[in-house]
């Protein structure tokens, strides 16, 4: 398997391999609710999400087979720069408005929810990382954490994220990953629980 810094060109096939993973997802359920519809939005949304802000941070890795099938991603962002600039959000708004349709309003607050409860003191943030069904079980998921924590302690520098699924959060407490609190979607949203991690 190998591990490398996503380009421009890997972005459809990375967002289709997230969309996947995050099918099952209780806050992309909560943004997307039809289910035929949810696949097309959540490529759409990586696909932004990727394109106008983790892109430009360098923490974006995807995870592929040795024939080249992109089959996972991790979504980083360094520190103090987690939060997508002004300039950047108005770019990415057709693309975003696109993805979410009608539930543009939804999705504005899940984010409001998450930069509300978000730490303060620098770290990396992982904001997004999955794997496909065909990466499923195949340990891209440790080698793409692995390849972002290892940075991580050589920086001397914390890691966190919010853990949108209560059964992962024992996965990622085997990388050094600790809850330190939860946030609630307003309005019968789900519930994510954050997770920090100091460096080793």
């Amino acid at each position: 398997m190998g591990v490398r810094p996503v380009t421009r060109s890997d972005i459809p096939a990375l967002s289709r391999a997230l969309a996947e993973a995050f099918d099952d997802d209780p806050v992309m359920c909560w943004m997307f609710p039809h289910d035929a519809k949810r696949p097309t939005g959540m490529a759409r949304l990586f696909a932004a999400e990727t394109r106008y802000h983790h892109l430009a941070g360098g923490g974006a890795e995807l995870a592929e087979t040795p024939d080249g099938t992109i089959v996972g991603g991790a979504l980083w962002d360094p520190p103090d720069r987690w939060k997508q600039s002004s300039y950047d959000s108005l770019r990415s708004l057709p693309a975003v408005m696109r993805a979410l349709g009608g539930r543009l309003r939804v999705g504005a607050e899940v984010s409001h929810a998450l930069e509300s409860a978000h730490p303060t003191e620098p770290h990396w943030y992982l904001s997004t990382i999955g794997t496909s069904s065909a990466g499923r079980g195949g340990g891209y998921g440790k080698a793409l954490l692995n390849s972002r924590l290892s940075r991580c302690d050589a920086e001397g520098a914390p890691a966190y994220l919010e853990s949108s699924k209560h059964a992962n959060i024992p996965y990622y407490e085997r990388f050094g990953f600790e809850v330190t609190g939860e946030i609630v979607i307003p309005n019968g949203g789900p519930t994510l629980w954050k997770m920090w991690r100091d460096p080793r």
